[in-house]
């Protein structure tokens, strides 16, 4: 964080602070675990925690100040109607301080992958700043932001959201000269009602974007391709199969666990390759070539940068236990997603079964049902020989595969993470595939830990 005077800060809230405001700020903190000499901490509060319970312990730690809502005593308080809105404000007043390129991104799915690709392009050109996991929402995209230093020539900044309003401030936090939305799925619906709102909400990441920030959209999005923007704005569209895109994908091939494709732009065509499989993955760096072309980085740094993004973690990484291939997409679901995942899995070269683990898909409100079933319908359409599943939804997966033929002796249903682990190592035989695929409060890589 560059330098920032505590009367800055005072300034940025709109708030009332009765002692000297003449001192330098070290950072910003909404965790005393973070506190650090010069800090100024920022105490939000949650369903489960009120940060003003550690405002005197964050001043013992060596906190110049604290953004409170109230008086606190041991405190030198600056007094906010809110501190989750003093937050975005400290960001926003800090953000203005750089003349940066700024990508905004968001969507139903592939955020974060696209943000990893977007920032691997950008920085063959700039010193990008990027989101770190997936730190998306009102409170990791400030404390992204405040990573900030005058070394810094880009940033590449995700952004989520679980209902409507919450991108709008986002963006206004950030301000964008380029947005992009990957799509317009089924995430979040539960909230939004329909996935009209949930363009309405994605749309939002223009409110606080610059008058002239072009949009960057997937013309193989039923709701994105024809959007409406004002008259000026300057849109771009990718597709894998739409070959009137400014950028487009042809002759896709999947070869082991990689896929080759070429990309089609301004009448040249480059050969490119990702390292992972998912030709929903293709679309995310067909969005981060757009980003680049409009930044007038190199077709062939472009094309070297996506070649070097691996996924991590339990983001559809593919691994080996004892020659069985391990799919572990475990950090969220939802129906997109876990199509584009039993894709992968169908893709998957293996002379042994195809097995695909489900677990529930949350937040999908009263469509979960048919969403669902939806999803079990894909289990068969992508030729997948077990199928097996935990949670409350279960019966719907099976009952969406079997409509569309598949064998019932081939599914399963299990009551616990335990249950499914003792089943697979018993079963389970070299020249598998699996794929695990749930929610992230089904907590799946619990089950590959315990098959290992």
């Amino acid at each position: 964080m560059e330098k920032l005077l505590l009367s800055e800060i005072v300034t940025a809230v709109r708030g009332s602070f009765g002692y000297p405001s003449n001192i330098e700020v070290t950072s910003i903190s909404t965790d005393t675990r973070t506190i650090e000499k010069g800090a100024v901490f920022v105490a939000l509060k949650g369903n489960n925690f009120d940060g003003h319970d550690y405002a005197a312990k964050a001043m013992e730690l060596g906190a110049v100040a604290v953004v409170a809502e109230r008086a606190i005593e041991g405190a030198k308080c600056i007094i906010v109607d809110s501190t989750h809105l003093a937050l975005l404000d400290i960001a926003s007043y800090y953000r203005d301080k750089f003349n940066i390129k700024l990508v905004g991104i968001t969507g139903s799915v592939g955020k974060t992958t696209t943000k990893e690709f977007v920032s691997l392009v950008m920085s063959k050109k700039f010193n990008t700043l990027k989101t770190i996991k997936n730190f998306n929402n009102e409170i990791g995209l400030p404390m992204t932001l405040f990573d900030l230093t005058n070394k810094h020539e880009a940033a590449v900044i995700e952004m989520g959201m679980s209902n409507l309003g919450e991108i709008s401030r986002l963006s206004q936090t950030a301000k964008p000269d380029l947005c992009v939305i990957t799509n317009i799925g089924f995430s979040h619906i539960e909230n939004l009602g329909s996935q009209k709102n949930i363009l309405k909400a994605k749309m939002e990441i223009l409110d606080g974007a610059d008058e002239n920030a072009p949009l960057i959209l997937s013309k193989d999005d039923k709701f994105l391709k024809d959007v409406k923007v004002r008259a000026d704005r300057k849109k771009i569209f990718y597709s894998i199969s739409d070959t009137s895109a400014d950028v487009y994908a042809s002759d896709i091939i999947t070869r082991d666990d990689k896929i080759e494709f070429n990309i089609n732009s301004d009448g040249n065509t480059y050969k490119a390759k990702i390292n992972f499989l998912g030709e929903h993955n293709i679309k995310n760096a067909l969005a981060a070539f757009c980003v680049g072309r409009e930044y007038r980085i190199s077709p062939e740094s472009m094309i070297e940068a996506i070649s070097e993004y691996i996924p991590e973690g339990i983001r559809q990484t593919i691994s080996d236990i004892n020659g069985v291939k391990i799919i572990a997409d475990c950090y969220n679901s939802s129906p997109d997603s876990a199509k584009s995942a039993l894709h992968t899995l169908s893709q998957i070269n293996t002379t042994g079964k195809k097995i695909a683990v489900l677990g529930d898909m949350l937040e999908l409100g009263k469509m979960s049902n048919e969403l669902h079933r939806s999803v079990g319908e894909a289990v068969c359409e992508e030729n997948i020989d077990l199928l097996l599943c935990l949670g409350d939804m279960s019966d719907y997966y099976i009952k969406g595969a079997l409509k569309k033929g598949f064998d019932i002796n081939n599914t399963k249903v299990f009551t616990s993470k335990d249950e499914i682990a003792e089943y697979l190592k018993s079963t389970m035989t070299e020249g598998d595939a699996i794929l695990f695929k749930a929610s992230r409060g089904m907590k799946f890589e619990e089950i590959i830990e315990k098959i290992k």
